[in-house]
């Protein structure tokens, strides 16, 4: 088996990715990510050892997040990335076990993960083919190992871009590092894990209010706003992933050079925001949800900028081929790579303003405009209304279906079943999941668009938070008593994180799809399904049954 890989909603089979990995991950590059995670394992027991001291490393926060970040779906597929990352993890390792001895904290019987070495790339390929998660032998005990890493990789996502913006909690970090630590541990069993799972989704929640708050006092509270989908006259920069600071400096360092930008896919949000109104040549969203960007770059002709993941390997005959960049942690072999801030100056985006300036202006592949921006502020905003229209029966239920979006055919689903929804309903939504229907003429009741869009899946938190001020609105002791059904749709980790919140939250009977975790074991989706209520989708007539019960 050249690698193995379950960590996404379209592995191959519905079972594991063991040659190359449908989101276009190479073996070699799997095997990389695994090695570089069971380094990062190691340093998280010395880091685990050292906070025992109260002793903390912002550096070794850093460097976790920001790793992690890097291994999820769709973000970087750097052969020589994770070669770096991986040398960089060891250094660090073996600096945190030095500063532990010389404390006289040595580990006793350290892991392999926490004392192997190695200095060349082949020793790196040779290791990482012997560590993947296969070795876990019990099922289920893997199964939650997986979760719990799953989860933590998303949460490593909002941290990192709550770090960005100068926003920063300890004890979110302290507990990724602890919980990937005790992963390596073979100590505990079944009952024990389901309770890290939990105590995962409670730092989830802790990690996307923190990212909430800092984009709130950074940018201001999202508010309603139509935004175009049309196009200028003037070459552009397509902006992709989901990093608000690196679009703001795109945006500063591109003011008065002939230059638009425009957000793509999980960006499209960032028009919510009234620190970005400001822009005059922040025109508007180009394309769809991350999956067609193999055609709509095609027309776009200008630059696109990854700040995150949802990057999608082009053919190597593909027209944009050399307009390609990534920043973050993104990354792929042959596209150029802005670097880092370096002590807080802003990133350095000359490169590709100079190349959109040799472009041709975006071709038009729809125009017009589409509305969001009901974040858990603005939707408070609107309470009396909303609460009136519920009381009259106007708004008789809500459907959250927020989530990612995919390729596969199944994923029409949600177009239907949005389509299908009765006319007295309102989609509460957030991530590239409302692409599927978001654009559809489902129209308002008494002024409310049917379709609430709360922002980025990194805004997940916000349909949270209107349920809970829903649940107070109403005097409701149990949030599961509101009008809400939940039909969410997953991907990649950090959906992983925004499912363990909600269950952390107590919402029970989540419907999830278009399939079930490959990672998630018979005996832990018994578990799931028996303490939470959480299942599957079926077919749309079916599953209407939901709504109107």
């Amino acid at each position: 088996m050249g690698m193995f890989c379950y960590q996404c909603q379209e592995t191959a089979k519905g079972t594991g990715c063991t040659i190359n990995g449908v989101c276009g991950k190479k073996g070699d590059v799997a095997n990389l990510q695994d090695l570089l995670l069971y380094v990062i394992k190691g340093i998280c027991l010395y880091s685990s050892e050292a906070g025992k001291q109260g002793k903390s490393y912002p550096d070794v926060d850093k460097f976790v997040f920001d790793s992690l970040f890097a291994t999820i779906t769709n973000a970087n597929f750097s052969k020589q990335n994770f070669v770096e990352r991986i040398k960089s993890a060891l250094k660090l390792r073996n600096k945190l076990r030095d500063e532990l001895k010389e404390r006289g904290r040595e580990i006793e019987k350290s892991h392999d993960a926490a004392s192997w070495f190695a200095g060349s790339e082949e020793a790196f390929h040779e290791k990482a083919s012997n560590i993947g998660i296969l070795n876990i032998r019990d099922i289920d005990i893997r199964s939650l190992k997986e979760l719990v890493t799953y989860g933590i990789k998303g949460m490593a996502a909002y941290a990192e871009h709550a770090w960005n913006l100068g926003y920063k909690n300890e004890a979110v970090y302290a507990f990724m590092q602890n919980a990937l630590a005790k992963t390596l541990s073979e100590e505990d069993g079944t009952d024990e894990w389901l309770s890290t799972v939990m105590e995962t989704g409670k730092y989830g929640v802790e990690a996307m209010a923190l990212l909430d708050k800092a984009n709130h006092e950074t940018f201001g509270h999202p508010e309603i706003s139509k935004v175009n989908i049309g196009v200028g006259n003037n070459p552009g920069i397509l902006v992709s992933g989901h990093d608000l600071k690196d679009l703001e400096e795109l945006l500063q360092q591109t003011e008065g050079t002939g230059v638009d930008v425009y957000t793509h896919s999980e960006m499209l949000p960032a028009h919510y925001y009234p620190a970005f109104k400001k822009y005059k040549h922040f025109i508007g969203n180009y394309g769809n949800s991350w999956w067609r960007q193999k055609e709509e770059f095609e027309t776009f002709n200008g630059p696109v900028l990854f700040t995150t993941n949802c990057l999608v390997p082009p053919r190597n005959d593909a027209s944009y081929v050399d307009k390609v960049y990534t920043t973050g942690a993104a990354g792929f072999d042959g596209f150029p790579h802005i670097a880092d801030r370096v002590n807080g100056s802003p990133k350095d985006f000359s490169k590709i303003i100079e190349q959109a300036k040799q472009c041709k202006p975006p071709v038009a592949i729809e125009d017009g405009t589409i509305t969001g921006g009901f974040a858990h502020h603005q939707v408070a905003l609107l309470a009396d209304k909303v609460i009136d229209a519920v009381k009259s029966g106007a708004i008789r239920k809500f459907v959250v279906m927020a989530g990612c979006d995919g390729r596969m055919k199944d994923r029409e689903y949600y177009t239907e079943f949005a389509k299908q929804l009765p006319g007295d309903t309102v989609i509460l939504t957030a991530g590239c999941a409302k692409y599927r229907y978001n654009k559809l003429p489902l129209g308002d009741i008494r002024g409310i668009p049917r379709v609430l869009d709360a922002g980025q899946c990194n805004d997940s938190y916000s349909l949270a938070m209107i349920a809970l001020k829903l649940k107070e609105a109403f005097g409701l002791d149990d949030i599961n008593k509101l009008p809400i059904v939940y039909n969410i749709a997953w991907y990649e980790q950090k959906a992983v994180i925004v499912l363990l919140a909600l269950l952390y939250l107590g919402v029970k009977n989540i419907h999830l799809g278009p399939t079930l975790p490959a990672f998630l074991s018979p005996n832990v989706v018994k578990v799931l399904v028996e303490k939470f209520g959480i299942g599957g989708i079926s077919t749309v007539k079916a599953d209407m049954a939901w709504v109107r019960g």
